[in-house]
């Protein structure tokens, strides 16, 4: 079911990752961000699922909400490695079928393309959504950001706003799941039929849930005015963010971690030769 989804989630946890400050595991979603994207031997990839492995193990996420949060990701993975396969045509010919030409080349792209997408999602829910608050990230990104200010920079409102995009996600799935059950409940039906006319089906979902999330999102602006929110100006923390010598000993692991990935890519070419 949808509320089974964990994407966006906060998962309740005691873990070195849990209490690591938020300002550290946001350079390091940037640097295994480019770390991903850098790599692309079968062995830096293999490495990398270890890595994850390693940050899921260190979190304490269990298997069922690592898997929660890769399912939804499925049908868009099926879509990008057919579409590298069908479209790349570099390397030596597999099968060939009228106008359908696959090719190694082709394999190996797409297993790549799905694979960073796989990792990026993984990686990101394990560093960030699942082992951190929204109310941390926000304090973390306006932290990070702070130097923007001298320009002038709305820090705090975007800062706020990525907060509250993040939280909304898991309510807006609950609400998802609550008015497809209304409508299955009035004789709706979402599994049969062809591929377009469920789609179709689809509208009597995505029209209650914008209604919804404007009626939330007017709510949510009441609650701030009654609290006389008006921006970040001379506004304090009530558990403002603290780095200990531990946070920092992590940070400098994890990192390390990143950098390692990226020196097994550039010196397997140079070991081959």
């Amino acid at each position: 079911m949808l509320k089974d989804i964990s994407i966006g989630r906060y998962y309740q946890g005691d873990s070195v990752l849990h209490s690591l400050d938020p300002r550290f595991k946001t350079i390091l979603f940037i640097a295994y961000m480019v770390a991903i994207f850098m790599l692309e031997s079968p062995i830096a990839i293999g490495l990398l699922v270890v890595f994850m492995i390693i940050l899921q193990i260190l979190g304490k996420i269990p298997p069922k909400v690592m898997w929660n949060t890769a399912k939804p990701m499925i049908p868009i993975l099926l879509m990008i490695f057919i579409l590298n396969t069908l479209t790349i045509h570099d390397g030596e010919e597999l099968f060939k079928w009228k106008k359908i030409l696959i090719t190694t080349g082709g394999l190996r792209s797409a297993c790549l393309m799905s694979m960073r997408l796989l990792m990026m999602i993984l990686i990101t829910s394990i560093i960030l959504t699942l082992t951190t608050t929204p109310l941390k990230l926000s304090e973390a990104l306006e932290k990070l950001l702070g130097p923007l200010k001298v320009i002038r920079f709305p820090v705090h409102e975007m800062a706020m706003m990525m907060s509250i995009a993040l939280r909304f996600i898991p309510t807006l799935v609950d609400e998802t799941d609550k008015i497809m059950k209304a409508q299955v409940s009035r004789g709706a039906n979402y599994d049969t039929g062809s591929f377009i006319s469920r789609i179709k089906g689809y509208v009597t979902v995505l029209i209650p849930l914008f209604v919804s999330s404007f009626r939330r999102a007017d709510e949510l602006a009441t609650a701030m005015d009654a609290r006389c929110y008006n921006g970040g100006e001379g506004r304090t923390k009530l558990n403002p963010l603290h780095i200990t010598g531990k946070d920092v000993v992590m940070f400098i692991v994890l990192l390390i971690g990143a950098a390692s990935l990226v020196a097994v890519e550039k010196v397997l070419p140079l070991i081959s030769l």
